[in-house]
């Protein structure tokens, strides 16, 4: 049975209390990598990867899965700022339905918007080179999207 694609707070009540998440950050060209900490307190970048064909792609996010013993993946639908879903977030959810596929891992689904220009903000704030943020852009914003994923997880989880 494939794993259940939904948004964050539907798919918050599938998963453990606690388990690594793997954050996705979907570009046509690369997938940006993240993990959180098994508290899921703190989300890092992991690694960008190059995308190749959808089975390559999905055996290599398992793989790194696996390695953290992750509980669920988190991937950041890109919806356009008037609230609507164009290509790029069909194609997310696409991804996202074919990734369920050939896994048990709930998969939630993370508003996105902005992301990657906030980490761009960030990393030009930095200093950090054009070359240089080119080589890590991917793999922070995916960190960026889960870190806002778990702190409305956190949020759920105390009351108000």
């Amino acid at each position: 049975m494939p794993a259940p694609v939904a948004p964050l707070i539907d798919v918050a009540a599938l998963m453990p209390p606690r388990g690594a998440l793997i954050g996705l950050d979907l570009g046509t060209k690369t997938i940006g990598v993240a993990a959180s900490d098994p508290d899921r307190k703190l989300a890092t970048g992991v690694e960008t990867i190059a995308r190749k064909t959808f089975t390559t792609d999905a055996q290599r996010l398992f793989s790194l899965a696996a390695e953290r013993s992750a509980v669920g993946f988190v991937i950041g639908l890109p919806i356009n700022m008037d609230g609507t879903e164009g290509p790029r977030a069909q194609s997310t959810r696409a991804f996202a339905r074919n990734l369920s596929r050939l896994t048990t891992l709930p998969i939630a689904l993370w508003d996105e918007r902005l992301s990657t220009a906030a980490v761009e903000r960030g990393l030009i704030a930095a200093d950090m080179s054009r070359r240089k943020r080119a080589e890590v852009i991917d793999q922070h914003a995916a960190a960026y999207i889960l870190q806002g994923a778990l702190d409305r997880l956190m949020r759920l989880q105390t009351p108000s």
